[in-house]
């Protein structure tokens, strides 16, 4: 079992940067693919950028909308992951859903086995 717990949302001016955390309890952190997704009201939860597990090549992915403004990281040592968002834009403003599963591509393509509880990002103007 792995309990998902996000933070650092808030609200940001167009431009601005915020750095979202998700810490995971249990042993299998390092062995899991972690990911973030967003979703807004009416819209179904998408996908936004996941890393390898530890045991896998590193490797990182983005959808195309934040490429060269998000980066996603993991620190082992603390069971964290972190989602670094930059040049923030108004329609990133979302809830931000933390996941992790066995697999990167089981994770992108939504079939994680874990999830947290979402921290709201609002990006104004």
């Amino acid at each position: 079992q792995v309990q998902l717990v996000e933070s650092g949302g808030g609200l940001v001016q167009a431009g601005g940067s915020l750095r979202l955390s998700c810490a995971a309890s249990g042993r299998t952190f390092r062995s899991s693919a972690m990911g973030w997704f967003r979703q807004t009201p009416g819209k179904e939860r998408e996908f936004v950028a996941a890393i390898s597990p530890t045991w896998s090549t590193s490797s990182t992915y983005y959808t195309d909308s934040v490429k060269g403004r998000f980066t996603i990281s993991r620190d082992n040592a603390e069971n964290t992951v972190y989602l670094q968002m930059n040049s923030l834009e108004l329609e990133d403003t979302a809830v931000y859903y933390c996941a992790a599963g066995p697999s990167s591509s089981s994770v992108r393509n939504g079939g994680a086995r874990y999830w947290g509880q979402g921290t709201q990002v609002t990006v104004s103007s």
